[in-house]
């Protein structure tokens, strides 16, 4: 029985053994539960034949019906081709289902939605998008999940023009959104202003793309990119559309060089890159200084040492204060879509539901906590009542 890195326990539930966590996934973390008790032939004959005759002859004559009588609009498909998990790298479909089960458990309990895990044994964009065209009569969204950048940008962006309904990469957007409130909640803390700050994000990949588009979307002073090359910007070498695109609206200040030349006078570091920042680089950033160290299980640095030189610190853990956890937006998002009958997630439906979030932690906001808890059940009601008003705003309802 071998028991965790301590560094991926809380100290709230206390060490996690293997034997716990294999248990607990034993048969998988989801099962059908049945909406209406068939439990005498009354019932029987009304949820099945030949009762529900009466319902596909109603729904043949008018599709939309299937809205009511179905569950397919509630319906959210958990999808991943299980190329980009986690921090484990391309794994492949079989082993990257039980992340999209635990997905699909964290719609429900947080969202109120069921949703459905489908792991595709194929990387080609034709193919998945394909699949999920075929396959849209039996759900009403769809949430694509850990797919390898750069396809991942690619394949949104036909999913979303090929279906009806709402697509999110929640690694990209779910991600951007969770930063956006967290930067919010840190500026009301600092009494600073966004406009007046210069961003570094570290990686430029699902995430780090989408962090960038949102934080100029939300009115930043400046990004300031990196891969692993250094500092995105016109004309270097090696860029591919995506990061070709960022080029041309990132990087104001001119930089170039790498991770030093980026950080120095910095006002705020994102980390998504599963990189390494040396003390010194973050001493180097300007006064009252904001450092997001998102990588997990590891951070770029760790929190205690970034905190000798920041005034407000961040990770994606949970035994660190001001966790950045997707779970804050991903179930409100999918379920105020839903909820307005939307066709797609829009812009401006994501920094509403960044505004949500960070509104839920108003009253109790301090430099320990910049954005609610991942478990606090205000969240997703209130940033599914605010996409669900975009919605309608931005007519895609």
């Amino acid at each position: 029985m071998t028991a965790l890195n301590e560094h991926s326990t809380t100290d709230r539930v206390g060490p996690v053994t293997d034997d716990e966590i294999f248990a607990a996934h034993e048969g998988g973390k989801l099962g059908i539960g049945v909406t209406r008790p068939l439990a005498d032939p009354r019932a029987l004959a009304i949820a099945y034949t030949p009762g529900v005759a009466k319902v596909s002859r109603a729904i043949a004559a008018d599709a939309a019906l299937a809205d009511r009588y179905t569950w397919a609009s509630r319906l959210v498909a958990v999808v991943s081709d299980g190329t980009a998990v986690l921090g484990l790298g391309d794994i492949g479909a079989a082993a990257s289902l039980p992340v999209m089960e635990g997905k699909a458990a964290l719609f429900k309990t947080f969202g109120g939605l069921d949703s459905i895990p489908l792991v595709l044994d194929t990387t080609d964009v034709d193919e998945i998008v394909e699949t999920l065209v075929r396959l849209r009569p039996s759900f009403g969204a769809v949430n694509l999940e850990d797919v390898s950048a750069p396809r991942c940008f690619e394949l949104e962006a036909r999913l979303i023009e090929a279906l009806d309904c709402p697509v999110m990469h929640d690694d990209q957007h779910g991600t951007a959104i969770v930063l956006l409130a967290a930067l919010r909640g840190a500026n009301k803390v600092l009494a600073k202003d966004i406009a007046d700050q210069r961003v570094v994000i570290a990686g430029a990949g699902a995430a780090g793309v989408a962090c960038a588009k949102i934080l100029l979307a939300a009115g930043v002073g400046d990004v300031t990119l990196l891969d692993s090359r250094g500092i995105i910007h016109p004309g270097r070498d090696h860029l591919n559309p995506v990061k070709a695109e960022l080029a041309e609206v990132t990087n104001t200040a001119g930089l170039r060089g790498g991770p030093a030349e980026a950080l120095r006078g910095a006002d705020v570091f994102v980390g998504l890159s599963a990189g390494t920042v040396p003390e010194e680089l973050v001493a180097s950033m300007a006064d009252g200084s904001i450092v997001f160290a998102l990588s997990n299980p590891d951070p770029e640095i760790h929190p205690d040492v970034a905190a000798r030189h920041a005034a407000i610190v961040a990770t994606g853990r949970s035994d660190f204060p001001n966790q950045i956890n997707n779970v804050l937006a991903f179930p409100g998002v999918f379920r105020g879509a839903l909820d307005a009958g939307a066709r797609r997630i829009t812009e401006r439906m994501k920094l509403a539901a960044a505004d949500a979030i960070v509104a839920v932690a108003e009253d109790d906001l301090g430099p320990d906590k910049i954005v609610p808890s991942a478990l606090d059940p205000r969240v997703a009601p209130e940033v599914a009542a605010a996409v669900a008003r975009v919605a309608t705003e931005d007519g895609v309802a």
